[in-house]
């Protein structure tokens, strides 16, 4: 989950005193030798720097005592075997030795349990690789009668490696199962299709790769398929066990690419997570990663990487970039060598995925030629200058949609993002500000925003968007510890939209979402429809470069510190932390009864409040009241509500059957059944209205040059116009609407039973 977050600056004045403590606590006499990445003095200089800065910045920084070393202890041996197929109960035996000394080792900068922990799970993982590799060399039997269970949480670690090897024999088995049976089932449904005698020119179905590969004839035309060709059972097994066996070691070869550093990033996560869940450090590359999400762009040539083996693969283009500008460079295309400029290249094959990045990325106007080999087997070497690429997915964007002979506007905010370094660049709040704009000027009778699964960003822009909607006044109260609280105010008198305004939320809408939902509600200035409740997130977070603290840089790039540094809260004075923002109409949410938000996270910071600031309420919500009853009304009504109600029920009790049967008939039996529930169900995805929604003028001009675009708004659309959400948002503003503009779809039986309940 994002969190609101402000940018550490070395004179940011609650941390002052750590920088200037810093200068004699970390100035280390460091040998020039010390740049090895895996390097136990830059870990303890590591060790002693977080926890440093988190007792001196967090909000309330926890005790480091035995308590505080259960918890790491817990939270870092099940991230580093979640499923527990890799230590043996022998070895936890040895762990636990050490379940009340990691306070005490964190503290003497001691990293006994780490180094044991480490070169355990490399042993352990080595040693799995046999495992696994053995277990998919000859064919299940699945005629036997057995079980098993994906609680990994409940289940035990196996006592010896006998035991082992069936846990992932088991685990494997059941993976293989359900894609055993999926392929019998696919081919089946080929079969009702085809007849026995007949010969045909078809495509296989894309839902399976590896299907499809086998199926066609490759010393024929690529699209002639012998349908009358039935493989046997013992063929299909096999495919089952190959493309597990791709998987895993595509898995293994993930591992592989991962570094002592890697994994001391997670034990020291464990231990940043003990003051909240917020609070965690940022190795550099994560850094960078942190950085182009919160701003949206990043410079480079503009590609999506993924690993394939040995092999570093282009995943995808973004649109606008240089690569996609090139039109050189192709998705599927695989990197062998990176030259920068006309400097020597470098060969990249095995390379970690991490490391090829870092030889691509680099400064805008400077060149780097690729070596690659394109999908049809030829080599070529592709030149690139490198360019500010920009994210489009970050950004906001808006649509049109004409309703009952009115025009409304949706606008999706993905994330509050801003761009730290350059003030002028782009952020959340200029954007929304001109998305507002166009839509004014479109000639729009109400505006919906769209914050759903926006976990938050920037704080300032936060400010900014709010105050679009209202005169001016307070938005957000924000409290540091042993400090007054300070108020955050709109001082704008300009007020960019007065028109109705719906604001959609989900469970997944956190911290910055939260605070907009939340000032839009105590003003009374628009409608908070979605979710019961939101994520419940309420604490602010500071990026703290750990380099400032060192004068030495031979120690390399230490990363950064995201730290919990202040608590928000409305306006009214209540705290969204735990409880989140409650929607004014509640609509039915499939997974309304899964445990997802921070209320649910272990040692997640508690609910108070404090007084409430000076605001007044918003005058020109006539309509308010009955617009949420009659919302209400058309939602209980509504049979396609219902069913999603019904489904989010069904979603809940699923989510403690964890046991599946490993015995073919008994598994298909089981199938059979899920799948014939999950029929009733299947009228939500396939819900659509008639809705038709359309870019504005600017962006309809841009689709015209850019086919990525053309294509993404598309899909879009496409799914506005089945957003059955969207759809009773609108309605929502229809209501809303100033009395004679627009006749109320409300029927006047449903109009005098709401204002009965009221």
């Amino acid at each position: 989950m994002n969190t609101i977050i402000t940018y550490m600056k070395r004179n940011y004045k609650i941390l002052l005193v750590v920088a200037c403590l810093s200068l004699s606590l970390f100035a280390f006499k460091m040998n020039s030798g010390n740049q090895n990445t895996n390097d136990p003095e830059k870990d303890k200089l590591l060790l002693e720097l977080l926890t440093f800065v988190i007792e001196k910045g967090h909000y309330n920084p926890a005790a480091i005592d035995d308590a505080f070393s259960k918890g790491v202890y817990k939270d870092y041996i099940q991230a580093l075997d979640p499923s527990k197929r890799f230590f043996l109960q022998s070895d936890i035996d040895e762990f636990s030795k050490y379940e009340t000394q990691l306070d005490d080792q964190l503290l003497n900068k001691d990293l006994t349990f780490f180094d044991l922990t480490y070169e355990r799970l490399m042993k352990r993982m080595e040693e799995s690789k046999v495992i696994y590799k053995e277990v998919l060399s000859k064919p299940f039997d699945y005629s036997v009668d057995e079980t098993f269970n994906t609680d990994y949480e409940k289940a035990p670690y196996a006592k010896n490696t006998t035991e082992l090897k069936d846990k992932w024999r088991k685990q494997i088995k059941l993976s293989t199962l359900s894609s055993l049976v999926d392929r019998m089932e696919m081919q089946d449904n080929k079969n009702k299709v085809v007849s026995k005698d007949t010969k045909e020119t078809v495509a296989p179905s894309s839902q399976d790769v590896s299907l499809k590969e086998d199926f066609y004839d490759k010393t024929k035309s690529s699209t002639t398929v012998d349908t009358g060709k039935i493989k046997t059972f013992q063929e299909l097994e096999k495919e089952t066990r190959d493309s597990s066996s791709k998987s895993l070691d595509e898995y293994f070869g993930f591992i592989k690419d991962l570094d002592r550093n890697d994994w001391f990033s997670v034990y020291i996560n464990s231990i940043t997570a003990r003051f909240d869940p917020h609070t965690n450090y940022l190795a550099p590359e994560e850094k960078e990663r942190f950085d182009v999400s919160i701003s949206g762009k990043l410079e480079g040539i503009g590609a999506r990487l993924q690993k394939k083996n040995d092999f570093t693969e282009i995943s995808e283009l973004i649109s606008g970039g240089p690569a996609w500008r090139g039109k050189q460079l192709e998705s599927g295309d695989l990197i062998m060598k990176v030259a920068q400029g006309n400097k020597e290249p470098v060969d990249v094959v095995g390379m970690r995925l991490d490391d090829v990045v870092k030889k691509i990325k680099g400064p805008k106007g400077t060149e780097v030629r690729l070596t690659v080999k394109k999908v049809d087997g030829t080599i070529t070497v592709i030149s690139i200058i490198r360019d500010i690429v920009e994210i489009e997915e970050t950004y906001a964007k808006s649509s049109i949609v004409d309703k009952d002979g009115l025009k409304y506007g949706v606008i999706y905010l993905p994330k509050f993002y801003i761009d730290f370094e350059n003030k002028d660049g782009r952020d959340a709040g200029k954007d929304i500000a001109i998305e507002v704009e166009r839509l004014k000027s479109a000639g729009v009778n109400g505006i919906v925003l769209d914050v759903r699964d926006d976990g938050g960003g920037s704080l300032s822009t936060v400010v900014d968007i709010a105050g679009l909607f209202i005169e001016q006044g307070p938005i957000v109260q924000i409290k540091s510890a042993g400090r007054k609280k300070e108020v955050l105010y709109d001082r704008d008198k300009k007020i960019e939209w007065d028109g109705p305004l719906v604001i959609m939320v989900n469970s997944f809408s956190a911290s910055a979402s939260e605070i907009l939902a939340a000032a839009i509600q105590d003003y009374k200035r628009g409608i908070i429809i979605g979710s019961k409740q939101t994520y419940g997130k309420g604490t602010v977070q500071n990026v703290i470069d750990l380099n400032q603290f060192v004068r030495s840089s031979s120690m390399g790039d230490l990363g950064a510190l995201k730290t919990t540094t202040q608590k928000f809260y409305r306006i009214n004075g209540g705290s969204t932390q735990l409880e989140g923002v409650s929607s004014d109409i509640v609509m039915p949410d499939r997974y309304a009864y899964l445990k997802m938000g921070e209320r649910d996270v272990d040692n997640a910071m508690p609910w108070d409040k404090i007084d409430p600031a000076e605001y007044g309420i918003w005058k020109n919500n006539a309509n308010f009241n009955q617009a949420i009853l009659n919302s209400k009304a058309r939602i209980a009504q509504n049979s396609q509500f219902q069913l999603v109600e019904e489904n989010a029920k069904w979603i809940d009790s699923r989510s403690d059957e964890n046991t599946y049967s490993l015995n073919i008939d008994k598994f298909k039996i089981a199938q059979k059944e899920i799948e014939g529930k999950a029929k009733k169900y299947k009228p939500i995805l396939d819900y659509k209205n008639s809705l038709k929604f359309t870019s504005l003028p600017y962006e309809q001009e841009a689709i015209v040059k850019d086919a990525a675009l053309k294509e993404k708004r598309e899909r879009w659309h496409e799914s506005l116009s089945k957003d059955i959400y969207v759809e009773e948002a609108l309605n929502v503003l229809d209501d809303l609407q100033p009395k004679g503009l627009v006749k109320k779809h409300v029927p006047a039986k449903l109009k005098k039973e709401s204002l009965a309940k009221s």
